[in-house]
């Protein structure tokens, strides 16, 4: 087959879309890339921004200098010796001299090599000679001794360094324990829940593509738990599953799956069952949706002929509806997964990773490092492990269940 080459003019059709999809796909993915490689904390006044260079903090050194020289005036006075007033005169003028290099500014400022090596050495040579004076008049009743030593030991946080570490954390995940076994629980859940989801999509797909009285009645009801926002089903989920007055946890306990119906969300296994479970109520009308669309496509005169060729049910579900199926299979199945790999709102809701990490699934745990512990580098790492196996199913699903469409298109 002859490729033909696309035309300027033709190029041009689809060059909105392409931007479209530059602004709201690539370039979020991108900055993504960028937080991966900065160790970004917004809980730390040094990490807080991205900087590749040194940065100085012109507002917090004013603040701190202006303290140094304030507890010094004050202990000053304490002093009759001439020679140590004329130390702390020195000391101050040393410190504002300092101050009027580096007016307040609103933002950051970078700073040279050699600019932040002579902060480094303002910072080391006040520190020793405060030191120094405090210790040459301890007898003199001086009240500020231990305030001006901390003011000073923050005069290093205005000093602020490059928080660039390049692929280090991509490095830190594959040691972290807590990310595999996040990764395992997302993994056990999209598998138990999309093949059962699938399973009895297809069959309530089925139903729901019959012609029979009441077949309105039946997709309206059957459609009614994915109308319901997810938050909701979940809470509504952990209401039926609470110890205290859950009729499942009650029920689970009764015929002996639990010891006591606390339990039923307090074991590993028990609150990922209930997991899956409240997903599956949730998502399965959305499977048989997808998969409803895919059967009404098919020739109604396939199956009339199949019967006259004595075809039983079950040949003719293997050999004419599960074929032509394929490309709704392909959707259905590729749709359900990634949602399912991705899943948050339900798990958060239901059990917020609990007991013990259990059902910790990848997005909760990149959700709790970015804004529990505002540690928004590892957590882009995270989200960029998800990403990569996202496009690694979606390649495979294609790949395996596409192939055939793709090379018959």
């Amino acid at each position: 087959m002859v490729s033909k080459r696309i035309t300027f003019r033709e190029f041009l059709f689809i060059l909105p879309i392409l931007a479209i999809i530059s602004v709201f796909s690539i370039w979020p993915i991108l900055d993504s890339v960028k937080y991966t490689v900065f160790d970004y904390r917004l809980n730390d006044q040094q990490k807080s921004k991205m900087f590749l260079g040194d940065r100085f903090n012109t507002s917090a050194f004013n603040e701190n200098t202006k303290y140094i020289n304030f507890y010094l005036k004050k202990d000053m006075t304490l002093v009759e010796d001439t020679t140590q007033k004329q130390e702390f005169e020195r000391i101050m003028a040393y410190v504002g001299e300092m101050i009027s290099n580096y007016p307040e500014q609103s933002e950051n400022i970078k700073l040279s090599a050699s600019e932040s090596s002579a902060m480094k050495e303002f910072i080391v040579t006040v520190k020793n000679d405060v030191t120094h004076l405090y210790e040459q008049n301890k007898g003199a009743g001086l009240k500020n001794a231990e305030g001006i030593q901390m003011v000073i030991d923050e005069l290093n946080k205005c000093l602020i360094g490059s928080n660039f570490i390049g692929p280090t954390y991509y490095g830190q995940i594959f040691t972290d324990l807590r990310f595999w076994i996040a990764l395992k629980n997302t993994i056990i859940f999209t598998i138990f829940s999309v093949s059962i989801e699938f399973a009895a999509g297809l069959g309530l797909a089925m139903i729901m593509s019959k012609a029979m009285k009441g077949i309105g009645a039946i997709r309206t009801i059957s459609l009614i738990p994915w109308a319901i926002p997810t938050a909701v089903s979940a809470l509504m989920w952990s209401y039926m599953y609470d110890g205290g007055s859950g009729i499942i946890a009650k029920i689970a306990a009764d015929i002996g799956l639990v010891a006591s119906p606390e339990n039923l969300l307090l074991t590993s296994t028990g609150a990922m069952i209930c997991a899956i479970i409240a997903d599956i109520w949730k998502t399965t009308p959305y499977m048989a949706l997808l998969l409803l669309g895919g059967l009404q496509t098919i020739d109604a005169g396939l199956y009339e002929s199949s019967q006259i060729d004595g075809a039983g049910k079950i040949r003719t579900f293997l050999s004419i509806t599960l074929p032509l199926l394929k490309p709704s299979i392909l959707v259905a199945l590729l749709f359900r997964t990634l949602d399912a790999f991705r899943v948050h709102d339900l798990i958060a809701v239901l059990t917020g990773g609990g007991p013990g990490g259990s059902t910790e699934t990848l997005s909760i745990y990149a959700y709790k490092v970015m804004f529990g512990q505002t540690n928004f580098g590892y957590g882009s790492v995270i989200v960029m492990i998800m990403f990569v196996c996202v496009a690694a199913i979606a390649t495979l699903f294609v790949k395996v269940l596409g192939a055939d469409l793709m090379s018959k298109n």
